[in-house]
């Protein structure tokens, strides 16, 4: 008798351990924060194989799917960071102002232990963005937070392609006083991106003639063959942005600068792009709002180089005010454990309401990443990447408890391991190691410049 009921309490845990390797749990009893339909009290969350499949109350859980009571607690959709460089191994492509065929796809680390830092403060996915040392730099990658998976695992699937621009001081700083090249000023950034989108039209119509030239002589087997055009991945990449194929994410902190870009994408017909950091928005929220642009800022950092000194911790409430998508986004690892915090400033600052401010940290990033159908917000048919908090997220005395990614569990507060690190040098103390000089360092060095000035120091 002992043995038959070993043996069901054994089947019991390997039914219940399979759930959640499947992405498969029921929260019940919780606040749930939607986003999208108000908060709901006292109510259930069903999640199986990884998407929102129920919503509702006295929900009953599926054979070996876990319970979680989450009874005084709030449930909301997992943060999404619109612009990090958490676990990114190389940075900055410096050589050249335009890099647009580069891409951050293999320069991910998965082994970041920063990545189970962010888990712990709620954040599900992230944008791994290519620096801001080029004036159209390299492409960017839509992230889970997966800890302990591979590169390829950690993708988010089919996430629209996104890239990086830059204006302002960051380029011109690299190429014209670095490089003593164009671009030097303001001005230059301008013709640097009008003077090779024409030049990727231009390929793009003699690359597609050859193509059809060529098909009709080999058709034919006879006459001249044509002069070819060889493949340009560059090119390739800029009429992809033109085509509307690309999500451009651009680095700016000027009104000066906003406005021109969105002169320049009117002019070729580039539409779909978010400003990123851009102090200077709020200048210029209206201009934004009529022309379907996007931001996303820091909720009040400023004054860490010339161009960022004309800011308010009101940008963020008055571009919301005017209409503009905005998002509050990190670009440092440690702020990307507090982003709920940097939200929660919006409020304070604007009387932003507190379900706008949530969004600007859930559905907002979502919206900018094209991935809103999937995830953002705490709806049937969506990603099981939600978070359990002890208290509203907006309270600073309040910690994430739980958080899930396709409805598994990679955070637990109470089985939280006191060493995380999935490669572990045994020579290292975690003090020692560059994660914890990235978070005490907070913004002494530029995030968005990693690896830009290499080429000077030799």
């Amino acid at each position: 008798m002992k043995k038959l009921i070993t043996l069901f309490v054994l089947l019991g845990f390997c039914i219940s351990a399979e759930a959640q390797e499947k992405g498969s749990v029921l929260i019940q009893n919780a606040t749930v924060i939607t986003i999208t339909d108000g908060d709901l009290e006292d109510t259930d969350v069903l999640i199986r194989d990884g998407i929102i499949r129920e919503i509702g109350k006295d929900l009953r859980a599926p054979r070996g799917v876990e319970t979680i009571d989450a009874s005084g607690k709030y449930l909301m959709p997992g943060i999404i960071d619109a612009h990090s460089h958490l676990n990114g191994v190389d940075i900055n492509e410096g050589r050249n102002p335009v890099t647009a065929e580069v891409t951050m796809e293999e320069s991910v680390d998965p082994n970041e232990v920063g990545i189970y830092h962010a888990l712990a403060g709620g954040a599900t996915s992230i944008h791994l963005m290519h620096g801001s040392a080029n004036v159209i730099g390299g492409q960017g990658e839509t992230l889970k937070l997966r800890y302990g998976a591979s590169q390829e695992g950690m993708k988010f699937e089919d996430a629209p392609r996104t890239i990086k621009f830059a204006l302002g001081e960051n380029p011109t700083r690299v190429h014209g006083q670095g490089n003593g090249i164009q671009p030097r000023t303001r001005m230059g950034v301008e013709q640097v991106i009008r003077g090779h989108f024409d030049e990727a039209i231009d390929y793009k119509r003699k690359r597609e003639a050859y193509l059809k030239a060529k098909e009709q002589y080999d058709r034919r087997g006879r006459g001249t063959p044509p002069v070819p055009v060889a493949k340009n991945l560059r090119y390739e990449v800029l009429n992809d942005i033109i085509e509307g194929e690309i999500l451009v994410h651009c680095h700016s902190y000027r009104s000066d600068e906003i406005l021109m870009l969105m002169r320049v994408f009117n002019d070729y017909g580039v539409k779909n792009y978010t400003f990123q950091h851009a102090n200077e928005a709020f200048k210029v929220a209206p201009e934004l709002a009529k022309n379907g642009a996007h931001t996303s800022v820091f909720s009040d950092w400023w004054a860490y180089k010339f161009e960022v000194y004309y800011s308010t911790a009101y940008n963020a409430s008055i571009l919301n005010a005017n209409g503009v998508i905005n998002s509050i986004n990190s670009d440092n690892d440690q702020l990307l454990r507090t982003l709920n915090h940097e939200a929660a400033k919006v409020v304070r600052y604007g009387n932003t309401s507190v379900n706008d401010a949530l969004k600007m940290i859930t559905l907002h990033p979502a919206i900018q990443l094209g991935i809103d159908d999937r995830v953002g917000s705490i709806e049937e048919g969506k990603h099981g990447d939600v978070v359990i908090w002890d208290g509203h997220p907006f309270s600073i005395y309040s910690k994430a408890v739980m958080t899930f990614v396709d409805g598994k569990k990679y955070f637990d507060l109470e089985n939280d391991p006191d060493d995380m690190r999935i490669q572990i040098n045994p020579g290292t103390d975690f003090e020692d190691g560059a994660n914890h000089r990235e978070i005490i360092s907070r913004r002494k060095d530029d995030s968005c410049l990693q690896d830009a000035f290499i080429l000077f120091q030799n």
